[in-house]
């Protein structure tokens, strides 16, 4: 058994196989696990890149939650967010979010300590039988964005194509601001509405606990598609937006910008959590649900247990 894709999702997965007793191999094209749950680390301090936080209202994933705090690894950030549109700056009261001092890629390396993980794995395709490069196995889980998968799979497997297919996915830019100094008024998060450039800012700061001067905004899909090519050239749009949104006299010392193809699922799956065919192929990820670090566990769990269910 192999799943593709050491994100949240696939790692669920198979940890639900390997409980199970199911043997499983889980293949990461990446230097690290963690997928969209990204951590980059800046002078040894890391920042997120990816999703900015979680929150957890399914009673089996704030179980997992509980075991992540009792680790350490995650603590309470913020309840309420600040809201900018063209009627100025108001609070915004939502459910808890959930924040990790060491960053959001260790909460993924954490539940992969219970499986066999290769990075630096590219996988070039699946075919019927299934196989993987070439190499029979008793079925495939693929863990990641519909566009990626499709290129992965052999039209011949039409069920599993269908449902990538049928998916589409907005990009975004995350751009990671260090600073002197905090020279911005208490601020945890921040929704940017009808602007041309950003759509969050969060307090890394203040989302880590440690008070860095540090500041990781994420851009409009629109925006982000024009920088696809070249990232790097979005940075000084971005820094702008992010100085006069909460007017902010000196200039960071540093912009890192990373780009994500394929930030959030705009089109899903229905009302399934998770894809498996009769040909062998399983599906999970958060394009069956909300574009949530909760949706994307809880794919990747159901799939992992239809998956053992099939294989016993």
């Amino acid at each position: 058994m192999v799943v593709v894709g050491a994100g949240i999702a696939g790692v669920a997965c198979a940890v639900e196989l390997v409980r199970a007793g199911v043997p499983v191999r889980v293949r990461e094209r990446g230097h690290v696990a963690g997928g969209r749950m990204a951590s980059k680390r800046f002078d040894g301090r890391p920042a997120d890149i990816g999703a900015a936080y979680f929150t957890a209202s399914d009673p089996d994933f704030a179980a997992v939650v509980g075991q992540w705090r009792a680790a350490g690894l995650v603590r309470e950030w913020t309840d309420t967010f600040q809201s900018y549109d063209r009627d100025g700056c108001h609070d915004v009261p939502g459910p808890m979010r959930f924040a990790a001092p060491r960053g959001l890629r260790s909460l993924v390396e954490h539940l992969a300590d219970e499986v066999p993980v290769t990075v630096d794995r590219l996988v070039l395709n699946v075919q019927p039988g299934p196989s993987v490069d070439g190499q029979p196995c008793a079925a495939v889980a693929l863990a990641m964005p519909g566009p990626q998968a499709a290129l992965l799979l052999d039209p011949a497997l039409a069920a599993a194509t269908r449902v990538v297919q049928a998916q589409s996915w907005s990009p975004s830019m995350a751009a990671v601001l260090r600073f002197p100094t905090r020279r911005w008024a208490e601020f945890r998060g921040a929704f940017v509405n009808d602007h041309p450039v950003l759509n969050l800012v969060c307090d890394d700061g203040d989302r880590r606990g440690d008070a860095a001067p540090v500041l990781v905004a994420h851009t409009v899909p629109e925006f982000a598609a024009g920088h696809l090519a070249q990232p790097t050239g979005a940075a000084p749009a971005i820094e702008q937006a992010v100085r006069d949104l909460l007017g902010l006299p000196e200039p960071p010392t540093d912009v890192h910008v990373h780009r994500w193809t394929y930030a959030k699922p705009t089109t899903g799956a229905g009302g399934d959590t998770c894809h498996l065919d009769a040909d062998g192929i399983g599906l999970a990820g958060d394009a069956f649900g909300k574009p949530r670090v909760q949706s994307a566990w809880r794919s990747g769990r159901d799939l992992g247990r239809a998956l053992a269910a099939r294989l016993g």
